[in-house]
This record gives C-alpha cells, structure tokens and sequence, in this order.
C-alpha cells in the first residue's frame, strides 16, 4: 500500500488522508502527516509503466530551470504507484499574477533542451504516447503524436473514417504548416488551465506535466484550448519572447493532438473539434 511507503520513506504517521475531486485518471489526495507536513498525493491502482517517476523527472526538470514555481517531490516510486508533493494552498488569481505567470512560461521556453522528445524515451499520458528523441519538430510530431494517435483511432474505431485519412494525408504534409525552425524548447506538455495553481500570493504553480522537448506553440495552444488563462498573460509572453508570424495559424495544428487524445478517451464533440481542427488544414 502506498500509505505504508509514505510513512516509512518520510517517517513519519498519516494522521488524515482525504480524497480530492478533480482529474480524468489519477487518484488525488491530500495527506497531513505527524509531523505537520502537508501533502497533495496521486495514486493509481494500475497506471502505464513508470508513470509517477516520469512524471517526477518532468517536474524536476521543469524546477531545474528556476523559472515557473513548480512543487517539490517529496518521493515517488512506481511500486506500489505514488508521487507524494508539497501541498500548495490555492489563493485568488489578478492581472498582475497572469503577467508574471506569462513572463515566466517565457523564460521556461528559452531554457535549453537537448531534444524533440524525452532523452530517457519515457512515454507521456495515460495513452502513453511515445517521446523518441528527435532532430526535428516534424518528424517528432508525426512520429510521436499524429501517427501513433491515428493507429488508436483506427484500433478503438475513434473518428470518421474521412477524419482518419485526412489526417494521415496532413502527416504526410506536415511539413507545409510547420512553425519557422526553433531549437526544442522544455513544454509542460498539458498546460490546461487545471494544471496551474495559483496560491494565497498570486504565484502560479504547475503539475501534472507530460514534460518533453516540444516547439513553444505547442503549450500556448493547449493554454487556449480550454481556457482559464487571461490576456495579460499571453501579452506578457508576447512581449518577452514574441512568436513567429502567422502563429495564429498554427494554433489548430498544435491543438490536433490534445484534441485527439481526448476524442479518443471522452468522446463526445471532441471529435466534432478534431474534424473542424483537421478542415483547416486537408480539405
């Protein structure tokens, strides 16, 4: 049991453990221990292979850039499945706090990265998606994300079949609507509004990352797909770290695998917006 390594690891007694509401996969909990030490704790009774130390090493390479506050990993370990973090008490959001958070995605996405991908080759996300290092933004796209979200859609019969083939036909083209060539930039890689705590000062905080090599657009698109983050933070980006013309062009091809994950995992009209998203681009 996940309990019994917390306490053995931090020595010290779980005196509360109460379950919180919020996710699509994890079990989310916030655990007071003996010691006075207050804790935000994800579990999973049967999570893909090394999904809480992944996630770990994402964190700690997010940290590493001193850049956007990001918890502690007090400890983690895949047997039993437990990645236990310093609990982060939520407070109310301002401009000012949404130009700071903007300012400091910024600078996470000049942070060097050695690759498109992950250097370990984990898998991200409950589909596990595949992170082979690459050279290139567009083969890592192709290979790592469309086509491997494709062969999903055609196992678990997910899209249209006309969605399917249009976006095996924009994987062959990919390289039309790609973004001007930048190094690999350090994404969160799941950056809606839900993984970002905002504490009693104002500060942002991210979790839950799918952390790997990505081009920066990638994490302002998913920022916008579900909203939750205001003007002010993307002007603050803006203005530290402009993008290349014709981002907003872009930004459906960024959200295609996002969109597709979800179609493939709650159905519903996320279908619907993957075929409007694909239109834009294989008509």
């Amino acid at each position: 049991m996940w309990e019994r390594t917390v306490e053995s690891t931090l020595n010290a007694t779980i005196t509360q453990n109460t379950r919180l509401s919020g996710g699509d996969f994890a079990d989310s909990r916030c655990v007071q221990l003996s010691d006075g030490r207050q804790l935000f704790v994800k579990t999973h009774s049967q999570p893909p292979p090394f999904f809480f130390t992944t996630e770990a090493q994402g964190l700690t390479w997010l940290r590493d850039t001193n850049t956007v506050a990001i918890p502690e990993v007090i400890t983690v370990t895949d047997e039993p499945p437990c990645l236990a973090l310093s609990w982060i008490e939520e407070g109310p959001r301002d401009a000012s706090g949404e130009s700071v958070f903007g300012q400091q995605l910024a600078e996470l996405h000049q942070s060097s990265f050695p690759t498109f991908g992950r250097p370990d080759k984990r898998n991200t996300g409950s589909l596990g998606v595949p992170n082979t290092p690459h050279d290139s933004w567009c083969d890592f796209y192709r290979n790592c994300r469309l086509l491997p979200l494709l062969k999903l859609c055609e196992k678990r019969n997910v899209l249209s079949k006309r969605s399917r083939t249009n976006l095996g036909t924009l994987c062959d083209r990919l390289e039309q609507f790609a973004p001007p060539s930048e190094p690999p930039a350090l994404v969160h890689g799941d950056l809606w509004a839900g993984n970002r705590i905002v504490d009693r000062h104002g500060q942002s905080w991210l979790i839950d990352p799918a952390a790997h090599g990505n081009h920066r657009e990638f994490d302002l698109a998913m920022m916008r797909l579900f909203g939750g983050y205001g003007d002010h933070c993307f002007l603050a980006y803006h203005e530290a770290f402009p993008l290349a013309p014709e981002w907003q062009d872009r930004v459906a091809l960024f959200q295609l695998a996002p969109l597709i994950v979800h179609a493939i995992k709650f159905g519903g009209g996320y279908a619907a917006s993957t075929d409007r998203a694909l239109e834009k681009y294989v008509g």
